[in-house]
């Protein structure tokens, strides 16, 4: 059996025609510059050594270097073996706070855009974790359900913002209670884990009950603590406008609540990691405590495993680029014998 990999590669094949058009005006040109300056039978005199034939043997030669060459680059594959490959993982949503506290600037360039950045480097390392998303903020959005199509996920996940659900607020345990019923609906999958990005205020879902119901389910929550314990302003920006949220005509202060976020870690056994205004590695948690955790397996099927044969049409193409430059455009010299 035979395939080419990269069919789309076969587009590099108008090289060739460009090459022969080149050529052919180029011969033509030189030819109507030179019968300016002297007749055909002037020119045979001055350059009886240049041979027509070879010019047109090196253009050949050229052209089959080009043609293989893209044959090459088409990725020629054959003797395809047949292999079980197996995926394994664990199932991992990422609930992200997207209300307007998320918007405050103790973390460049806001707490929102850095769970986003963090996120996105997790998802970068990710092999085999299905992986989900939801957004809450006074309700809740699933954005993306649990996949394997990492790409898709990282669409959604630049794209979320505080517009994403209809009510402020930060209910933290109506997200969980969501994560646990809709996206871990399979209650006998005991490789789920849940990564939480907030700064924590929350005072009417009881988030503590919520983070209890879902360590009865098997659930893991590592817990993400975002911006300044001390509190920090949230600024509202439209275009060139610049204002800072109030209520009730007080400038509104959001702070970190981390307390909440630790306890939820440690009903659930998870981890909680107090990013607070300072630099961090989500990477290395998900290294630590979930790649290395017991996986399932997500996947198993037959693959064909086919042999990469682009090196033969390569070596070929190499082969007459050689000979094109080797070969001269003089006549062969005939040793003339004298008797």
């Amino acid at each position: 059996m035979f395939q080419f990999a990269d069919i789309e590669n076969s587009l590099w094949i108008l090289a060739l025609f460009v090459v022969l058009g080149l050529y052919f005006y180029g011969n033509l040109r030189t030819k109507a510059l030179l019968s300016k300056l002297a007749s055909k039978e002037m020119l045979l005199l001055l350059c009886p050594s240049l041979s027509e034939a070879k010019k047109w043997t090196k253009l050949v030669f050229l052209c089959f270097a080009i043609f293989f060459l893209v044959l090459a680059l088409m990725r020629p594959q054959g003797d395809p073996v047949t292999k079980t490959v197996t995926k394994k993982g664990r199932d991992l949503v990422f609930v992200i706070d997207v209300s307007k506290s998320m918007l405050a600037e103790d973390l460049k360039p806001n707490r929102l855009e850095r769970a986003k950045q963090l996120v996105g480097d997790v998802v970068e390392i990710l092999e085999g974790d299905r992986i989900g998303l939801l957004v809450f903020a006074g309700s809740t959005a699933i954005k993306s359900p649990l996949t394997l199509d990492y790409p898709y996920f990282k669409n959604i996940l630049n794209r979320i913002g505080p517009e994403d659900v209809n009510r402020g607020g930060t209910l933290i345990g109506d997200s969980i209670r969501v994560v646990s019923e809709r996206l871990f609906y399979d209650q006998d999958n005991k490789y789920r884990d849940v990564i939480l990005m907030t700064d924590g205020e929350d005072h009417e879902s009881f988030p503590i009950k919520a983070a209890e119901d879902a360590a009865l389910k098997g659930i893991r929550i590592h817990t993400v603590g975002l911006g300044d314990p001390e509190g920090s302003n949230i600024p509202l920006r439209k275009r060139e406008s610049y204002q800072l949220l109030r209520y009730k005509d007080q400038v509104v202060e959001s702070r970190l609540d981390e307390e909440t976020l630790k306890r939820i870690a440690e009903i659930t056994r998870g981890v909680f990691i107090p990013v607070r205004t300072n630099l961090a590695d989500l990477a290395e948690l998900y290294k630590n405590y979930i790649a290395s955790a017991e996986k399932k397996e997500v996947e198993s099927k037959e693959s064909k495993i086919w042999s990469e044969l682009f090196q033969f049409f390569l070596g070929i193409a190499v082969l007459f680029l050689l000979l094109e430059m080797v070969l001269g455009e003089r006549r062969f010299k005939r040793s003339e014998e004298s008797y």
